[in-house]
């Protein structure tokens, strides 16, 4: 017979196991990727965004977007029923720019709260194939957004999975927005790269026209408020037909929220969404959060009992030490400053607030659109 202490330790091991193989065996993939470019093609591209009084926002990133240096492609903008000076702005550019297209909708005739509606009219409003989505608050990182996109849709690839950044500034809630943000992106590069993509993200995402009409839409999940990137992306990518883009010219570049109490909002309504994932997406990341927050604990128990306490830690500081490695190799690959020295901390702050935040989601019931 085994005692409780013992088995607990055996239980720590395994949950370290777990933890590093989640670290080099699946993380790695996308720590020490290597993109080889074969297609230079850059075919017809649409690009879409949704704004709803995001007059400033428009005026600082739509002339990034229409400067684009590509070779034909439009920028469809679909007004919904903003109450700003959205219209006024949107008309002036549209007149001085002939791939413009501007969507009205001008009455709230969106039944179910978010972006779909808007999105979905402005995605059969699109006059090409191969769509780029991004968002009114987002700037691309280069003129060359476009093609480094682009040049990765062939015959076969109709999803592209890009990275959305923050924009570093001083403070806590900076961090901890970007380090949640590069951690969200090594989990869905690292399982696309594994050929089970799961998830991307609307600030930098794209598609085929004809996959989306395939689907028909976001009808299957039109009723929830959030999933228009994640829960599509979740239904449609697979290993033959997605690929993921990570060089630095593909990013787009968002302010991050500046208040605890807007990026709670945000986070929920993230978050809200993962319970419509398909099993085998859930129970891969369930499976690292679990298997991190038994190992802390247990750590803990183990420490205060003295129980083989020279392995224990040896045991926790592999962990951390690959997680180091991991976490070091990703914010080179996206170009993310000032996360690496505080990342443990940030990643067991982040294991408090989200179970918190899924209960909060479980107990109110979301009704605002962003």
């Amino acid at each position: 017979m085994f005692s409780l202490q013992e088995i607990l330790f055996y239980i720590y091991v395994i949950s370290i196991g777990i933890q590093l193989f989640y670290f080099w065996g699946i993380f790695s993939r996308f720590a020490f990727y290597k993109k080889k470019v074969k297609n230079t093609k850059y075919p017809p591209v649409s690009v879409i965004l949704c704004a709803k009084n995001e007059y400033t926002n428009l005026k600082k990133n739509i002339p990034l977007i229409v400067n684009q240096d590509y070779p034909e492609f439009e920028v469809v903008i679909v007004n919904d029923a903003s109450d700003d000076e959205t219209i006024f702005l949107l008309e002036d550019l549209e007149r001085a720019h002939k791939h413009i297209t501007i969507v009205n909708i001008t009455q709230d005739l969106n039944f179910f709260k978010g972006k779909k509606f808007p999105l979905s009219v402005g995605i059969k409003s699109a006059k090409h194939e191969n769509l780029l989505l991004t968002d009114a608050d987002c700037e691309p990182a280069d003129p060359d957004w476009i093609k480094k996109i682009a040049r990765n849709f062939s015959n076969s690839t109709e999803v592209v999975l890009g990275y959305g950044k923050y924009e570093q500034e001083p403070g806590w809630l900076n961090s901890v927005i970007r380090f949640e943000t590069l951690m969200t992106a090594v989990q869905y590069f690292s399982y696309a790269l594994m050929g089970i993509p799961y998830m991307g993200v609307g600030r930098n995402l794209a598609y085929k026209k004809s996959l989306f009409i395939k689907n028909n839409g976001f009808i299957s999940h039109y009723n929830v408020d959030s999933g228009d990137d994640d829960l599509f992306i979740n239904e449609v990518a697979n290993q033959r037909n997605t690929k993921i883009e990570i060089d630095p010219q593909s990013f787009t570049i968002s302010e991050a929220k500046k208040t605890f109490g807007e990026w709670w909002l945000q986070k929920r309504r993230h978050l809200s969404t993962s319970k419509y994932y398909k099993f085998k997406h859930k129970f891969l990341l369930g499976l690292y959060s679990f298997s991190l927050i038994l190992a802390i604990l247990i750590l803990i128990f183990l420490l205060t009992l003295k129980v083989n306490t020279l392995i224990v830690l040896i045991l926790f500081g592999i962990r951390i030490l690959s997680q180091l490695v991991i976490i070091k190799k990703a914010c080179d690959q996206l170009v993310e400053k000032k996360l690496l020295l505080f990342s443990p901390l940030i990643e067991l702050f982040l294991l408090g607030v989200f179970p918190i935040m899924i209960l909060t989601n479980l107990i109110i019931k979301r009704n605002r659109w962003q």
